[in-house]
């Protein structure tokens, strides 16, 4: 990291962001940098993905002009500049590439693959990994300076960290680069080693996990143990909350991935865990998790307190 740091330079012009994926976080980042004034190209792999990514942004922005923060001016300008596409090859204008696919290496891989071979001028791949290592995925790369990793946070409208992760190869133009985006993102960037689970998502899972034990072994419930942390560390939610919204699925892939890289029992999955991702039980995206969800809002009064094993 001290070497990219030590050398860089002046960042690369960034007027186009492409963005690899619709889904949750995917959708989220073409609309902040949509709204920071970059032209978007936002790729999914189907239609009905696409358009549920592009309504989602539109919610995002009709909520902003509701509590005053943006005006309709702002919401057209910022959803004229995104272009929606199923295919891969529109990438080919963008200057910084941002994948927000699924948290498996060989995936992240391919699209790396994919768009270097798509993509003539020279680009940043940036990978929205929670966990996975940058060095790993830009090990396929014929450009492996050009590829960083850039974290955001869920909701990305809202959440102002970004982590910006600094892999083997990382170069320090890139670096400076990406920098320059998350300031004009009006992120607060932080830069990491590429190390398993980064900083934040080493010490969430922990909490998330540890609080998840608390359950199973009955300590308080669901409710309170979110409330202990939200009083008593000032925290802005409970470990069980942010884990229903982050998805339980993916702090369960998180987990293992981190498990077996660092062997600590710390990261061990509950079995809990495990069996609520078995069961389809996966948090604010099906309705059900720790709290059963009504829409944008949990059902505190529906927590699962007898989730113990």
């Amino acid at each position: 990291m001290d070497k990219a740091l030590n050398a860089a330079g002046d960042p690369k012009t960034i007027e186009t962001i492409g963005v690899i994926g619709a889904g949750t976080m995917g959708h989220g980042i073409a609309q902040i940098a949509a709204a920071s004034g970059y032209r978007v190209i936002l790729h999914d792999l189907d239609l009905d993905s696409l358009s549920r990514g592009v309504k989602a942004i539109e919610r995002n922005l009709a909520k902003g002009i509701q509590l005053g923060k943006l005006t309709e001016a702002d919401c057209d300008a910022a959803l004229q500049r995104i272009r929606g596409t199923t295919h891969l090859e529109e990438m080919a204008t963008a200057n910084l590439i941002i994948e927000a696919a699924p948290e498996r290496l060989e995936l992240k891989q391919l699209l790396l693959r994919e768009v270097e071979l798509l993509v003539s001028q020279p680009f940043i791949f940036a990978t929205n990994t929670s966990s996975l290592s940058v060095s790993e995925i830009a090990r396929v790369s014929n450009q492996p300076q050009n590829v960083v990793g850039m974290h955001f946070f869920n909701p990305v409208h809202l959440m102002r960290l970004l982590e910006i992760v600094v892999g083997k190869f990382t170069s320090g133009e890139t670096l400076a680069s990406v920098m320059e985006v998350g300031r004009r993102m009006r992120k607060e960037p932080i830069i990491v080693q590429d190390v398993p689970g980064f900083a934040s998502s080493r010490l969430g899972v922990a909490l998330g996990l540890e609080a998840m034990r608390m359950v199973e072994q009955g300590v308080a419930s669901i409710k309170d143990i979110d409330t202990a942390m939200e009083l008593g560390y000032n925290h802005p939610m409970g470990p069980l909350r942010l884990s229903d919204l982050v998805g339980l699925d993916v702090r369960l892939n998180i987990a293992e991935y981190l498990y077996g890289k660092l062997g600590s029992e710390t990261f061990r999955p509950p079995e809990l865990l495990r069996r609520m991702v078995n069961q389809g039980k996966l948090g604010k995206k099906t309705g059900e998790g720790f709290y059963i969800w009504n829409g944008e809002q949990e059902d505190v009064r529906h927590a699962h307190s007898s989730l113990r094993a």
